[in-house]
């Protein structure tokens, strides 16, 4: 049994009380041999179960705590600030960019299609009150073609068909690889040798990079996920949920 690094701390504490009459100044851990300490460790864990439990669990909700304290900070300068969101990314919508949606997604993710179809309906009906921000948010641990994706539409990105090639890949997701990404790029008309330097350049998979890294600082778990003038929630919205946010941001609630 090989001990995590998180019950080290509460297992050497429990050893130096168990061993503390052995000790005149010299730690317990120092007086035994690699195997000894070993068979103390397992020894401890076989007759206070509870206690490694208990230690355990209170180093997760620390750390819960302290991801949860860095989070709500993000929100709340996102809150004071909603354009922190509009770096470097390809938006749409209202130019008063107010009311700002940010969008985490993944292009091979089944509900970030459907979610796809909300937005876009919503963004018909709300285009003059909201700006839609698009973030990359690629889970290619378990979608292959979410991060190859992800960079082709940062190379259409960089020649003004950021949405475009957005919609094509979302309603053509059935088709992600390599060919539909050249052939949809040459439907509309991209540079091809420009296209294709793009997506494979050290500067597109730095700004995946960045995305992901603001997504999880947001709290952002699995995809769609989005944030409204620093408003997170998770899922497929549906439009009546989206202009209800919408209308309360718009009263000052």
């Amino acid at each position: 049994m090989r001990v995590k690094p998180y019950f080290l701390s509460a297992l050497v504490a429990l050893l130096l009380i168990v061993t503390s009459c052995a000790s005149s100044g010299q730690s317990a851990s120092a007086q035994l041999s690699d195997a000894q300490f070993e068979a103390k460790v397992l020894e401890i864990l076989r007759k206070n179960p509870q206690v490694i439990l208990d230690s355990v669990q209170a180093y997760q909700r620390g750390q819960a705590q302290q991801e949860e304290q860095a989070r709500e900070k993000v929100l709340s300068q996102i809150r004071q600030e909603p354009r922190l969101l509009l770096r470097n990314a390809p938006v749409t919508g209202a130019s008063s960019q107010k009311i700002i949606m940010a969008e985490f997604s993944d292009f091979e993710c089944p509900y970030c299609a459907k979610a796809h179809e909300v937005v876009k309906e919503f963004m018909a009906k709300n285009g003059n009150d909201v700006t839609l921000v698009y973030k990359h948010f690629p889970l290619k641990q378990i979608h292959q073609q979410a991060e190859p994706a992800a960079l082709a539409s940062w190379a259409a990105f960089q020649q003004g068909k950021f949405w475009e090639y957005h919609d094509a890949l979302f309603e053509q997701q059935s088709k992600l690889g390599e060919e539909f990404y050249v052939e949809l790029a040459k439907n509309l008309k991209l540079d091809i040798n420009k296209f294709n330097r793009d997506r494979k350049s050290n500067e597109a998979k730095e700004a995946l990079k960045k995305d992901f890294e603001l997504g999880k600082s947001l709290g952002v778990r699995g995809t769609p996920s989005f944030v409204i003038n620093g408003v997170f929630f998770s899922g497929v919205p549906n439009i009546q949920d989206l202009e209800g946010l919408v209308a309360q941001i718009k009263a000052g609630k």
